[in-house]
């Protein structure tokens, strides 16, 4: 007969020979779309009031964060303002501000917006003092933090 035979195999082995190449990938995926936080807060974290008409902010890069709230400390009472990893009082905004356009470009200065993220209990005082002071070195392009819901029932009842 014949000197060749076929010899019957089972399936091929997988071919792992591309998989660092998806694992590098998604690794790098990751670490390019994942955002650190920057700020560890030093107040009490604000809860936010509600608001009907949301928008979410652009070029987030360009926004500088204001913090207002209750200090971690209950011994101390007030208002507290955070900015990055540090209290302020409400006569340090304005070095702020211009620290964190000093970090900018000339041409990315007209976008920059401060948001402030105060407290739903915070004292308006503090928040009107702040936009004072905003208004003063002209940081006209101010953004209030809030959640999404219309719970206005509990004000007008």
């Amino acid at each position: 007969m014949s000197k060749f035979t076929k010899k019957k195999k089972g399936l091929p082995g997988i071919s792992t020979a591309s998989l660092p190449d998806i694992v590098f990938m998604l690794l790098f995926f990751f670490m390019v779309s994942t955002t650190m936080r920057q700020t560890d807060l030093m107040i009490k974290k604000p809860s936010l009031p509600t608001a009907s008409e949301v928008k979410k902010l652009e070029h987030k890069s360009l926004v500088s964060t204001i913090y207002i709230g209750k200090s971690k400390d209950s011994r101390i009472e007030g208002d507290k303002i955070q900015v990055n990893d540090k209290i302020i009082d409400v006569k340090d905004v304005i070095s702020f501000i211009l620290s964190e356009r000093a970090q900018r470009k000339e041409e990315e200065v007209k976008y920059m917006t401060t948001s402030i993220k105060a407290d739903k209990n915070a004292n308006v005082g503090t928040i009107l003092d702040i936009k004072e002071q905003l208004r003063d070195i002209n940081a006209l392009k101010v953004s209030f933090s809030t959640t999404k819901g219309t719970d206005f029932s509990k004000n007008y009842q």
